[in-house]
């Protein structure tokens, strides 16, 4: 690309990265599996967002373009707007079939080379890359090395921690290290780190405890950003809407719908901790008098259909819940 191509108009053009799960525009699949949660709603609003700032002129979400059987055909669109400066870029990289993060590793590199593709049918080189977690993070990495161009990393979590974590459940790291690709992907994260001019993290524990852990650390490039809250899309009913629809769908697994309520959404996973709240609740007798309690975990047409460790957290709530007598 000459110079001429490479800048198009005034502001900035930024590309991010994040490459794993189904990630789209609107009507998200959150909890679907382990790798279609909040990382994926959380990018899809950064890139909105940065869309709206005077100083951007253009942002492009770079993810997987995915074409196969059980999977809806919007994820195999090549672009979506998310807004009038703001696109999803689905390139097509390894199999055709969805595929979990941890298999994505061996085709990162292609993915690579279909963004140097696009980029130059599009005349335009981005001004800042922005990585996320630690596939998304090696993907625009090596990208902003070959552009000579800024480079920012968001890990959002991170394999040195659990891999940590997993290891005080498991007998074998060989096992876990198989299972999760750690070396490869704590790997790629040093990459990461490396490369970035700037590191995002969402709390001060997160530079003091987890990012510590690595080689490349370098507090003085990592800055706080919580991540944020859309207000305008929280709000009470009035009593001419009355209740949305979804409650009135809740009310019939409920003996005192009246009473206020103790929400939860999240996967299920076991580091959300949802057991921990099934017991509290349940041991709680003042509580259960005052509440209900609700968890919203996932999508499933079946126990059955879900991958192993989704099932075993399911099933471990519904004893729980028979267990206090919290039908």
């Amino acid at each position: 690309m000459n110079s001429q191509q490479a800048r198009v108009g005034s502001g900035l053009y930024i590309m991010l990265f994040s490459v794993h799960g189904l990630l789209r525009g609107s009507d998200m699949e959150l909890g679907r599996d382990a790798d279609t949660g909040g990382q994926i709603q959380y990018v899809v609003e950064l890139a909105k967002a940065l869309s709206n700032h005077p100083r951007i002129r253009k942002v492009d979400l770079v993810t997987r373009l995915i074409r196969a059987k059980g999977v809806d055909d919007s994820y195999a669109q090549p672009f979506e707007r998310l807004t009038e400066k703001a696109q999803i870029v689905r390139i097509p990289f390894g199999p055709r079939r969805y595929l979990r993060k941890e298999n994505l590793w061996p085709h990162l590199f292609a993915l690579v080379d279909g963004a140097i593709a696009y980029l130059r049918q599009s005349g335009e080189t981005p001004d800042i890359i922005h990585g996320h977690y630690a596939d998304g993070g090696n993907a625009g990495a090596h990208l902003a090395k070959i552009l000579g161009v800024p480079y920012i990393f968001t890990g959002h979590s991170l394999g040195r921690v659990k891999r940590l974590r997993l290891s005080e459940k498991s007998r074998s790291l060989e096992n876990l290290d198989k299972r999760f690709n750690f070396p490869g992907r704590i790997e790629a994260e040093e990459t990461s780190l490396d490369t970035a001019s700037l590191v995002v993290v969402s709390s001060h524990q997160e530079i003091e405890e987890q990012y510590a852990l690595y080689d490349h650390y370098d507090s003085s490039r990592m800055r706080v950003i919580p991540p944020g809250l859309d207000l305008t899309r929280f709000r009470a009913p009035n009593a001419a809407e009355g209740w949305p629809q979804y409650f009135e769908e809740l009310k019939k697994f409920l003996r005192h719908p009246e009473k206020p309520m103790v929400l939860a959404i999240a996967r299920p996973d076991e580091r959300k901790n949802l057991a921990t709240l099934v017991r509290a609740f349940g041991e709680a007798e003042e509580l259960r008098e005052m509440a209900n309690l609700a968890i919203v975990s996932g999508n499933r047409e079946s126990l059955e259909k879900l991958d192993p460790q989704s099932r075993k957290v399911l099933r471990n709530l519904m004893v729980l819940i028979d267990r206090y007598d919290l039908y």
